[in-house]
């Protein structure tokens, strides 16, 4: 299976795993190293690690060096790049319940009316 073609598309597949999105809110707090990240899960370190590669090459996270480990570290702009393309369709979004606003406004008046 090849990579995704752009930033985005590689985020949201990141995205789609819910142990990833366990990992990431994790990470929200501060760094933490693949051992304390591993704990919540029945699941072994390596296997967090493939977990945290799958969010590092989305840019979602980075991985430093401490001694001997490599804790990872939450990267925010990659969550800015999601929230701006998400933006046009929240505005899509409020101009329709802004729509059934007025829409049930009408109907109120109506029906006092009557």
């Amino acid at each position: 299976m090849s990579p995704p073609a752009d930033p985005l598309s590689s985020i949201f597949a990141a995205l789609a795993d819910p142990t990833r999105r366990a990992i990431l809110a994790r990470l929200a707090r501060g760094e933490a190293p693949v051992g304390e990240l591993a704990q919540p899960f029945a699941m072994s370190g390596p296997a967090v690690t493939k977990h945290l590669k799958v969010l590092e090459r989305a840019g979602l996270i980075s991985r430093g060096r401490a001694a001997q480990q490599r804790p990872a570290k939450l990267e925010p702009a990659a969550l800015k790049t999601v929230t701006e393309w998400l933006q046009a369709y929240r505005r899509l979004w409020d101009e329709k319940f802004d729509q059934l606003d007025a829409y049930l406004d009408q109907l109120q008046k109506e029906g006092d009316e009557e």
